[in-house]
């Protein structure tokens, strides 16, 4: 594995842009400290660092003593970027091609004992105590198959802050905080700005794996729902939340059972 001590190394350099090239197909666009990057010709742009710039005001710049959550971390960028602002950062995905990478960028940097990667899902958090100063649960959500579970797990794990983004419906409609309908008053329910999520069948975008996409109203319902107070709309599809001690989720409370059953958890 080759570390890279600067830009200063041609010869460094030339094996910085092998071992890109090896670790191909790369999904994010890192800047590394050599000035070379992983994947500059994207579809997406430069991804993942303009979406960095959308909330990273919302994060502090000094997380020293902080722990921190990254889920779906895919080659490291934001557990990257955590870690450089000090926090010791916990990296998961489930496919070891991205964890590679992950760990020969945070490498790159010397970040290497800030950043603990591990291969597992999203669900898999229910069997571990570990709760973090901030979690970043970004582009994942849309790509479950049982999100709000996942939600209900996620927020259990949550100290201070939680940053979460999914692709989202167009629409900025809200329907008033209803907090009880009848039987018959089913038409409430198509409203636009009901709480809501889409469902695919077969595939969105080309992908197999985008079950989901929820409108503004569901998003902002369910983070609520899992006991999560929203303080900001850190972008178009990003949410800065702190968990709500007045609006605990129900999980946490009266119906912890079924969480603890659909995890396999004992009560």
């Amino acid at each position: 594995m080759v570390i890279s001590d600067g830009p200063g190394n041609q010869q460094e350099g030339e094996s910085i842009q092998s071992r890109i090239a090896e670790l191909a197909p790369w999904f994010q666009n890192i800047h590394l400290p050599d000035g070379s990057q992983t994947s500059p010709d994207t579809y997406l742009g430069d991804f993942p660092s303009y979406k960095w710039l959308e909330f990273s005001n919302s994060i502090p710049v000094n997380l020293d003593g902080w722990t921190a959550l990254e889920i779906g971390c895919n080659a490291g960028f934001y557990s990257i970027e955590l870690a450089k602002r000090g926090a010791q950062v916990t990296g998961i995905d489930i496919n070891p091609h991205y964890l590679t990478q992950a760990e020969w960028a945070s490498r790159q940097f010397n970040l290497e004992n800030h950043v603990t990667l591990k291969q597992m899902q999203v669900y898999d958090l229910a069997h571990i105590d570990d709760k973090f100063d901030i979690v970043l649960f970004m582009g994942v959500f849309y790509h479950l198959r049982y999100p709000l579970l996942a939600m209900d797990i996620v927020a259990q794990k949550v100290q201070r802050n939680l940053i979460f983004q999914t692709a989202m419906l167009p629409g900025e409609d809200i329907v008033n905080n209803i907090y009880d309908l009848g039987l018959y008053q089913r038409d409430t329910l198509c409203a636009s700005g009901w709480p809501k999520m889409a469902f695919v069948e077969h595939m969105f975008s080309g992908d197999p794996t985008n079950w989901w996409i929820p409108n503004r109203a569901g998003v902002e319902a369910i983070l609520r729902s899992s006991g999560m107070r929203i303080i900001e709309r850190a972008g178009v599809e990003t949410y800065l939340c702190e968990p709500d001690p007045d609006r605990p989720s129900c999980v946490s409370t009266w119906n912890s059972c079924e969480l603890f059953a659909a995890t396999g958890q004992r009560v």
